[in-house]
């Protein structure tokens, strides 16, 4: 299987998934304002380490449980209910969120090294592990990326770019994103709920498929 659509996949799945303000991110661009670029980049890069160790992990448990395709059934089950009652949620009982609040309200209390600090920040973010492990077992079940090591390793290389390339916009453009990023936030609980719903008919589909 080719190399290329697995590293796009995955650069996207990154995207996708850092794109909204998260801890990490607001961090980076709180650092690149108070320490500079550079520091800020080092941050980064630590916070990169452990998205790669937790992106590897979270694709040799998909792999594992891809070669039980009772289990992956069930997965499947239980994200359409999980799906469904997220977007439900988002899109008719979820309170509209605030706008991102300004630059000095992030406190960085810690003065170690950055680069300790971006792991440590990205370690206490379990999203990645889920997320991806989800991401693998769909692209696998629509032949877009397969359990080899090529293809493994160009999700990965994919993921940890996309990061950095997300990372990097907040850490140089952070300034001129704040206006994208607080409609983004005005607007997330719609946005939300209506990309688990389309994920949510997708996953019916790949569910129908199964049965029929």
């Amino acid at each position: 299987m080719s190399i290329i659509l697995p590293f796009f996949s995955g650069f996207l799945a990154a995207v996708i998934g850092i794109f909204p303000p998260g801890l990490i991110n607001m961090t980076a661009a709180k650092v690149s304002i108070s320490d500079g670029r550079k520091r800020a980049l080092i941050f980064v890069l630590g916070a990169l380490f452990v998205i790669f160790l937790q992106t590897y992990l979270s694709v040799i448990f998909a792999q594992y449980i891809n070669q039980h395709q009772e289990i992956v059934v069930l997965l499947r089950e239980i994200g359409l209910g999980i799906f469904i009652t997220i977007s439900i949620y988002f899109l008719f009982f979820a309170k509209k969120p605030k706008p991102i609040l300004d630059n000095e309200n992030l406190q960085l209390k810690s003065k170690r090294s950055r680069f300790f600090m971006g792991m440590l920040i990205s370690a206490i973010n379990f999203f990645p592990i889920p997320y991806y492990v989800l991401v693998s077992i769909t692209l696998a079940s629509y032949k877009v990326f397969s359990f080899e090591s090529s293809s493994i390793y160009s999700l990965v290389s994919g993921v940890v770019i996309g990061s950095f390339t997300v990372f990097y916009c907040y850490v140089v453009f952070f300034d001129k994103l704040k206006s994208k990023t607080d409609y983004f936030v005005r607007n997330m609980n719609t946005i939300i709920g209506i990309v688990t719903g389309l994920v949510a008919v997708l996953t019916l589909i790949n569910i129908l498929n199964h049965y029929l």
